[in-house]
């Protein structure tokens, strides 16, 4: 059972986000399917909830500036873009900061983050209240119209998510406009609640994601992604294992490898989802440091977040 929160109920909904639970909110664009940016878990039950079919970057939400760029390297465009338009319709993908403890799932693996100062007012309060980071897509299953409304979010999700806290229709009504600022080249990854125009008159030209650089990936949710493969070669399907190789495990491990990442003993894919990243990063990082010759990963059943680590890791294996 979904619980329906009142504003006057927002403490109850921030501690239910640190408690590790989702919690739908209402931002000025849609309402938004809310996790502990840093827990991983958290954020992996986001993916199922939705029936999210990959792992596109969440955006992660925060109350104000300063908060958001503690996690990414924001140059001087991102700055002034940010005194500008914060709090507002506007995400911006920048380079991640090292230092940053927002779980590896949350940006997909990737380097960069994408994250967001919302302007609704309820919004802004929960997110201070709650004192972590809150990855948010839309909160609806995936595939159908976003949400505007308390009444959308139960109407898709109810039973899905621990509560949804009511703020009323949303007034913008679409998602925020997506710029990418990770590179020289100012990207629109996605258009949204701000005109690209507006963008241009403050930081200059600002080139469209498809108009350039032909299927180049880009860090945005919606869009053809490049993950994080491991410098090592991984072979996919394992069912043994070599004293040279690293074991990606799942369920009971199998005897032999140099060096091992359980994904889940259990055999829990939402588990399982929420340690792909940081097992591929850290296998890598320890195999190379043992001088290992690759990675063999276990099978994953293709059923529920299943399927979507399987994608993941036909991209670490695919040729480089």
């Amino acid at each position: 059972m979904t619980e329906r929160l009142a504003a006057a109920e927002l403490p109850r909904a921030a501690a239910l986000l640190r408690a590790g639970e989702l919690v739908a909110f209402p931002t000025e664009t849609v309402y938004g399917l809310g996790a502990n940016a840093r827990d991983g878990r958290a954020v992996a039950a986001v993916f199922a909830a939705k029936g999210r079919p990959s792992f596109n970057p969440l955006i992660s939400h925060f109350p104000d500036a300063d908060a958001a760029f503690a996690e990414v390297e924001a140059d001087e465009r991102a700055r002034r873009v940010a005194a500008r338009f914060w709090p507002g319709p506007l995400t911006l993908v920048l380079p991640r900061r090292a230092q940053s403890r927002i779980d590896p799932l949350t940006g997909a693996g990737l380097d960069t983050l994408a994250v967001r100062v919302p302007a609704h007012p309820l919004a802004r309060e929960l997110l201070r209240q709650a004192g972590v980071p809150v990855a948010a897509p839309s909160a609806n299953r995936s595939g159908q119209v976003s949400p505007t409304t308390a009444g959308h979010v139960l109407a898709g999700l109810e039973g899905r998510l621990a509560a949804v806290l009511d703020g009323g229709p949303c007034t913008v009504g679409v998602e925020s406009t997506v710029l990418d600022l990770s590179t020289p080249v100012a990207t629109l990854l996605r258009p949204g609640g701000l005109s690209r125009e507006e963008l241009e008159a403050e930081i200059g030209p600002v080139a469209v994601a498809g108009a350039h650089g032909g299927d180049a990936a880009r860090p945005s949710p919606g869009m053809l992604l490049s993950h994080y493969a491991p410098g090592l070669p991984v072979r996919l399907g394992a069912r043994d294992v070599r004293a040279d190789e690293a074991l990606l495990a799942f369920g009971p491990a199998l005897a032999g490898a140099g060096a091992v990442w359980q994904l889940s003993e259990s055999g829990d894919v939402v588990e399982a989802a929420a340690r792909l990243f940081a097992g591929l990063r850290w296998l890598d990082a320890e195999g190379a440091r043992l001088g290992l010759m690759g990675i063999a990963a276990m099978p994953v059943p293709m059923v529920g977040l299943g399927v979507a680590i399987n994608d993941r890791l036909e991209r670490a294996a695919a040729p480089r």
